[in-house]
């Protein structure tokens, strides 16, 4: 018995041997497959086209707007042909370095009819036809329209973004047209249009207008600055004529102080003779007299009335004339010259 349990133990043994000799080697697991390299990124569309008739990229300058590279560090050129364009553009934060560059001043118009108080509830601040909120934003040739009509407060173009630059356009619209509208934003016209009733060129923002005619429509007042106690400049006006649309156009103020501390000053404009002798106003509160900064310097034509004006503007002297360059309005930040192109 024990004989044979010793047999059937070494038989055993012997089996699992035989079955372990049989068996290969585990082979090492396979290196893990090399991940594929990333595709490139797609290069940068840096130009397109807009047209209403769809010959172009895009047939709404909004989508054109929406399909350039966010935060884009180099300019993206949206061309537009000539049409009217019927939109509420918005041209966001995040959409930087855009050019809208028409293909003629009159020939492209953008256009749009919200106005304060209608039946969609708009107020001033949403009334716009265009809102610009990004930085380093140009248009050329472009007409900005808000065509409500004379119903109130009627915004054809909106800019809050900085170191915005407008040649060459126009802007139409009743009370309200240009809203300029933050502190920290940084605004520049050249031989621009610009038309309105009531307080057609206002905000906060610091603007330089170069070469521009300022057209009156009623008897009322070209600007409303609400320039802040903290900025050095608030608009600056080079170089502009300011016109009337009729002859019942008459009275006309150069300005008044939507806040305070307006800061207002045209040097070397011809002015029409609907510019009131008195050239400012106080908004019905003679405190804004202790606090507003207007000035003229070099004012032309029949409504340069320097002896007559209110006696809390002023008229500088050429040494103070000669401060206003553009390099020294817009040298916040880093600086800009707009100029530079």
């Amino acid at each position: 018995m024990l004989l044979s349990r010793l047999l059937l133990t070494a038989s055993l043994i012997l089996g699992a041997a035989h079955v372990h000799a049989q068996t290969p080697p585990t082979a090492p697991a396979p290196p893990p497959a090399a991940k594929p390299a990333p595709a490139p990124a797609p290069p940068q569309v840096t130009r397109m086209t807009v047209a209403a008739d769809g010959s172009g990229d895009y047939r709404t300058i909004q989508e054109a707007v929406n399909a350039s590279r966010d935060l884009s560090q180099v300019t993206v050129t949206i061309f537009i042909k000539n049409g009217t364009y019927r939109e509420k553009l918005v041209v966001p934060s995040h959409k930087t370095h855009v050019t809208l560059l028409g293909e003629s001043k009159e020939g492209v118009v953008i256009t749009f009819g919200d106005y304060s108080g209608d039946v969609a509830k708009h107020t001033t601040y949403t009334s716009h036809t265009v809102l610009v909120q990004a930085n380093d934003f140009t248009a050329e040739n472009i007409t900005f329209e808000n065509s409500a009509g004379p119903v109130g407060q009627a915004v054809a173009l909106h800019v809050e973004g900085d170191r915005a630059t407008f040649r060459n356009c126009r802007m139409l619209g009743n009370q309200d047209t240009l809203f300029m509208a933050v502190e920290n934003s940084r605004q520049y016209y050249q031989n621009c249009y610009i038309e309105g009733t009531t307080d057609f060129l206002f905000g906060t923002a610091t603007v330089v207008f170069e070469g521009c005619e300022l057209r009156s429509k009623r008897n009322s007042y070209v600007t409303a600055a609400s320039t802040t106690e903290h900025q050095q400049y608030g608009y600056v006006l080079l170089n502009c004529k300011l016109t009337a649309a009729g002859p019942d156009v008459n009275k006309v103020y150069l300005g008044r102080p939507w806040r305070p501390n307006a800061k207002t000053v045209f040097i070397n404009c011809e002015l029409g003779a609907h510019i009131t002798p008195a050239g400012w106003d106080n908004w019905r509160n003679p405190d804004n007299e202790k606090t507003v900064y207007y000035a003229e310097y070099n004012s032309t034509g029949p409504g340069a009335h320097a002896k007559e004006r209110v006696k809390w503007a002023r008229q500088l002297t050429a040494k103070e004339a000669r401060q206003y360059t553009l390099k020294a309005i817009f040298a916040g930040g880093a600086g800009w010259d707009p100029a530079r192109k």
